[in-house]
């Protein structure tokens, strides 16, 4: 049975952004399911209507961080399955981390169970300037 969810994007220290909500097919699922839906959302608003800026999970290759988002060097439809390889290896290196209703998934193939309710975090580690 789907299940609908409201995701959430933080930075460690920073502001919190409510973010769309998502539909997942399922209530129990993984934290690779989750990356990958959201992923694949935001790759398909992106390639609608190609703007200057992705404002995504993962930087996309030719693009450089701006504040709020990465600068497209040159507008591109993106790949959903390069730019999903490419958060899993994030979340892998623990370049942000996957907060499921207050517990930390630990795992892309640990199991999540979700409710209408579930509050899905996805919380941006930034690298220490200098250090």
């Amino acid at each position: 049975m789907p299940v609908t969810i409201q995701i959430w994007d933080e930075i460690v220290h920073g502001p919190r952004s409510r973010g769309d909500s998502l539909t997942v097919p399922e209530k129990k699922t993984t934290a690779r399911e989750l990356i990958r839906g959201r992923v694949r959302e935001e790759v398909a608003r992106h390639n609608e209507s190609q703007p200057d800026v992705f404002r995504g999970l993962v930087q996309p290759e030719e693009s450089e961080r701006i504040l709020n988002g990465f600068r497209m060097k040159v507008k591109r439809p993106l790949d959903w399955e390069v730019q999903f390889e490419r958060a899993c290896t994030s979340f892998e290196r623990n370049g942000f981390l996957l907060i499921v209703d207050g517990r930390q998934a630990a795992e892309l193939d640990e199991p999540v169970e979700l409710r209408e309710d579930s509050e899905v975090q996805f919380v941006k580690l930034v690298p220490l300037v200098g250090g």
